[in-house]
């Protein structure tokens, strides 16, 4: 659909759905396990009941005080309210649970419109963020989190090599939770490899209303969202549950690059450090002054990460970050994720190795040239996936560049050259990234060491 009947039907949307509702939450706890059940509501047309469950494990505790559990469950229904709100992106959000300040209502205008960049860009829509949205509140005024906090780490885990980096530099704390929401094999294959069962790891299910998928069919708005800024509000309520305070990422420097150049537009938005800043504030006013949610490889990028992995061999068979291959747990070898992991292994492991990973050799397949190029900043736009920055796929192929390497003259590479003549030949270029170190980070002295060593 074009750009411009893209618009229309964006208007068309919010004149016939001119206002979403956040009726209500509930909390169950059954046999030690929590329930949280959102009430949403479209225009009273629609009606959405998405839920959270957090199941029983040893190190839980929920005996916190019912206005403490509100406070925290509250805040995962505003962030799970954009999945279906972005159905027809009502101009009018009305809140009734309780009642946002205007300092919390400017912090969620700006989670909602940088983190729907990529869907308003890929989407066609046009709309500034003083008028996308109206936020409108009521209820009770939410207090703050009254939970005892001691020490001890959560560790979201993502099954990718970033997470697994990051277990391998934390395994040894005594204190150590692996998070995982809706886990892939891989993600449980690779806590299990860091040691941690099942049973040592916090899981949490969130269950979409099957309603909205079906609407996404059926000619409604639909597209990304931030879904790292939902991991960061349920890593709060496993927090409270465990009484671990602090709460480490996975997210590297690389994250906070736009995706379309010279604009705020990032598919890694809830990833950046933009948003890690102003989610740390918000909490610490809002919710609990001790909650530390940081990004432990923030001071690293995507180079310098892949060059610690490549190290742990003992993931190499397990990890994924392939999303075309999630629902089969395997490397579809035709995405940016794919490739994008290819080139920044490629400078430490060899073609066997990279064979055995993704099952198949990339470097022969030069049907991903155009793929290449747009990782590589040839293109207007880097894909909208998960991936490095620009400047380091150039790096890999400025090294490729010299003959110096196995993959040299292979099929891609040599017509990627063909096509792209790398301006920095050498070695230096990369050499130069693998020794970079990203001051602006807001990892705690303890544990930034492990990243020095």
């Amino acid at each position: 659909m074009k750009s411009a009947d893209q618009q229309i039907k964006f208007l068309q949307l919010r004149q016939k759905y001119p206002y979403f509702i956040f009726q209500s939450y509930q909390i169950k706890r059954t046999n030690g396990s929590l329930r949280l059940v959102f009430d949403f509501n479209l225009a009273d047309t629609y009606h959405f009941r998405p839920e959270i469950e957090i199941p029983f494990r040893s190190f839980y505790n929920w005996n916190l005080p019912e206005e403490s559990l509100q406070n925290l469950a509250f805040h995962i229904g505003m962030i799970e309210l954009i999945s279906y709100w972005k159905l027809s992106c009502a101009p009018r959000v009305i809140i009734r649970p309780h009642q946002l300040t205007g300092s919390q209502i400017d912090f969620w205008k700006e989670l909602y419109y940088q983190g729907l960049g990529e869907f308003f860009y890929v989407n066609g829509i046009t709309v500034s963020k003083v008028d996308f949205m109206q936020i409108e509140s009521g209820g009770s005024i939410l207090k703050p989190v009254e939970s005892t906090f001691s020490e001890g780490i959560l560790l979201p885990v993502g099954g990718g090599k970033d997470s697994a980096v990051s277990l391998e530099l934390l395994k040894g704390e005594r204190l150590l939770i692996p998070l995982m929401i809706n886990p892939g094999k891989a993600s449980l294959r690779c806590a299990a490899v860091a040691g941690f069962s099942d049973e040592q790891s916090a899981i949490v299910k969130r269950r979409l209303d099957p309603l909205m998928l079906a609407l996404n069919g059926q000619g409604f708005l639909n597209g990304h969202t931030p879904f790292s800024a939902m991991l960061g509000f349920v890593s709060l309520l496993i927090a409270a549950g465990t009484g671990y305070p602090n709460i480490a990422l996975s997210n590297e420097s690389s994250a906070s690059e736009a995706t379309v150049p010279d604009t705020r537009i990032n598919h890694q938005y809830s990833k950046s450090i933009d948003f890690e800043r102003d989610f740390r504030n918000y909490v610490k006013q809002n919710i609990h002054p001790q909650l530390n949610y940081f990004s432990l490889l923030r001071p690293i990028n995507e180079l310098q990460i892949a060059e610690r992995f490549s190290r742990h061999t003992a993931y190499h068979s397990v990890f994924r970050s392939c999303n075309a291959g999630s629902k089969t747990d395997s490397w579809c070898g035709k995405c940016p994720k794919c490739l994008f992991t290819w080139i920044v292994l490629s400078p430490f492991l060899d073609s066997n190795e990279l064979h055995k990973i993704f099952g198949k050799r990339m470097e022969d397949d030069d049907d991903l040239v155009a793929l290449l190029e747009s990782l590589a900043g040839q293109t207007d736009i880097k894909p909208f996936e998960c991936v490095g920055t620009v400047d380091e796929v150039q790096a890999v192929m400025a090294w490729h560049q010299t003959g110096k390497t196995a993959f040299a003259g292979s099929p891609l590479l040599r017509l990627y050259f063909e096509k792209n003549p790398v301006q920095f030949k050498g070695e230096h270029y990369l050499k130069l990234l693998l020794k970079a170190y990203n001051q602006m980070h807001y990892v705690p002295q303890q544990w930034l060491k492990l990243l020095e060593d």
